[in-house]
């Protein structure tokens, strides 16, 4: 009985083994099949990824989209975005995300999606300033003679314009702007009466008016490689189709000698213009690195009244001064389709000149200017076709205005 229950035993447990075995088995067959499970769902939704694509793509059609340099920033993008209206199916991981293509055109001042976009913008700019000035003597070195005023000028100014471009052949292209401009000035004097504590203020508005129109052209001929940047050449041409602002009569304002306001507000130059620039545009992954610089010559232009005094008429012309502008910044990607952009830029101007009908030339005095500013924007890839670009530009000098607020909305065909 005991050898009987000691072979039991025996059994028992050699089938207790051969059951685990089998459960193992059983549980190692279940797990390759889940995992053969798991990669056909991870093919099976890759290919309705790629149809959705698809179908998003313009037309439901899937096209390849121009190889981007390859030291542009190699940042992942997901699957089918496209910030220049280039439907695809699945993008390339070393491909940039649409903010970095969005922020390197801006830069670049090229688009690679479509040969034609249209940009309509709106920029609000304001200046204030403040002027003491002294009409009188001194006596015995200590003691001020005469009168003391305050000139202060508030002037807001609203500029809608439209940009259309046009690029060929991925190297050159070609933009007209027409730009629309409302202007209001506020001239603040103190000195009426003789008193300093006491103030004239007037006002002039310009309605909206057509301003300087501009055509430019730019090719690009160096692309970026290896130690090298992408290379733009421009050259601009800007007609004086604005209001000029010389033979604009000044009129004095009751009860104050002091303050002279003009009888209304000039919203172009007068003068036509021709800028010669150059633009470099490097990729530091994960930021891109941008500088310019432009010469402005501004041609002598001759008008039938140059004075500013009322019921006087005065023939000659006018020499604006030309003008040298240059700025470098750096932009980088926030995220798949935001990026944001720092840069200072600096604009010297030579003095002008003027030459009365009979006389010679002669300089304006104060009429140089020494502008600065500091600009931080944003660009952001809405949609496939459509970029907003707002950018905010803080004045350094007395010369530039006070600050600038603008607002871009790139839309390419």
């Amino acid at each position: 009985m005991l050898r009987l229950t000691g072979c039991t035993l025996l059994l028992l447990a050699a089938t207790n083994n051969a059951l685990a075995e089998t459960q193992e088995e059983i549980l190692q067959r279940e797990i390759a099949v889940l995992k053969q499970r798991y990669e056909a769902q991870q093919n099976a939704l890759m290919i309705l990824e790629q149809r959705l694509r698809q179908l998003e793509a313009p037309n439901g059609k899937v096209v390849a989209t121009p190889a981007a340099p390859p030291s542009r920033p190699a940042v992942a993008a997901s699957a089918g975005s496209n910030s220049q209206g280039y439907g695809q199916s699945l993008r390339d991981s070393s491909e940039p995300p649409p903010s970095v293509e969005a922020l390197y055109q801006e830069a670049s001042g090229f688009f690679g999606g479509g040969s034609f976009s249209l940009e309509p913008g709106l920029t609000y700019s304001h200046y204030d300033t403040r002027q003491l000035f002294l009409n009188g003597f001194l006596a015995l070195d200590a003691i001020f003679l005469g009168n003391l005023g305050v000139d202060e000028i508030n002037a807001d100014t609203f500029t809608f314009d439209l940009t259309a471009r046009y690029n060929w052949r991925h190297r050159w292209q070609f933009d007209l702007n027409v730009p629309y401009v409302y202007r209001q000035t506020t001239f603040r004097s103190a000195g009426a009466g003789g008193a300093t504590s006491s103030y004239s203020e007037a006002s002039v508005n310009e309605s909206p008016t057509l301003g300087d129109i501009s055509a430019g052209v730019a090719y690009k001929f160096m692309d970026e490689g290896p130690g090298r940047p992408d290379a733009v050449a421009s050259f601009r041409v800007k007609a004086p189709t604005g209001n000029d602002p010389y033979g604009i009569k000044l009129d004095a304002v009751s009860g104050n000698d002091n303050l002279t306001v003009p009888d209304s507000l000039p919203t172009g130059n007068g003068v036509w213009a021709t800028t010669f620039g150059l633009s470099l545009i490097k990729t530091v992954d994960p930021a891109i690195l941008f500088g310019n610089v432009a010469y402005t010559y501004q041609f002598a232009e001759e008008f039938s009244d140059i004075s500013p005094q009322r019921g006087v008429s005065v023939r000659g012309k006018v020499k604006l001064g030309n003008y040298l502008q240059f700025g470098l910044g750096t932009a980088f990607a926030l995220n798949e389709r935001m990026s944001l952009s720092m840069s200072y830029s600096q604009l010297l101007n030579r003095r002008s000149r003027i030459k009365v009908e009979g006389s010679d030339w002669q300089d304006v005095n104060g009429s140089d200017a020494n502008a600065s500013y500091f600009n931080i924007g944003m660009t952001l890839a809405a949609t496939s076709r459509l970029t907003v670009v707002p950018n905010l530009s803080i004045g350094l000098t007395p010369d530039s205005p006070d600050f600038s607020f603008s607002v871009k909305f790139p839309y390419y065909f």
